[in-house]
């Protein structure tokens, strides 16, 4: 099974998901705003992905963060503040058997998922 996890409006996410059609990649979506986020999602994306990974510190929930947030971040916290605040996380998120990929890149999926262009 395919999971792609993101937030529906997110243009990344939208790019990943037109690629996944146009391929005939059979996949599930799960939107971090409307299917939420528990610590049994979160966790093994931590374990394959890294906590450093999938923390985004571009995107403006990090920016809009109070600075006692972004300062002294360790994996502990960092899980806190991606379960409080799953958009903070990096999208889209790619899960297919026992790979996992955070971003959209078309090589990288057609790598991953064995399509051609």
């Amino acid at each position: 099974m395919t999971t792609l996890y993101g937030i529906s409006n997110c243009s990344t996410v939208k790019k990943a998901r037109a690629w996944l059609e146009q391929h005939g990649v059979d996949y599930q979506f799960h939107d971090f705003r409307k299917d939420g986020l528990d610590a049994d999602i979160l966790k093994p994306l931590i374990e394959k992905l890294g906590w450093e990974t999938l923390l985004n510190k571009s995107g403006m929930t990090w920016r809009k963060f109070p600075e006692q947030d972004k300062t002294g971040v360790t994996v502990s916290k960092a899980r806190r503040l991606m379960l409080e605040h799953p958009t903070v996380i990096k999208r889209p998120l790619l899960v297919t058997g026992s790979k996992y990929h955070a971003g959209f890149n078309e090589a990288d999926y057609q790598r991953l998922l064995g399509k051609k262009r």
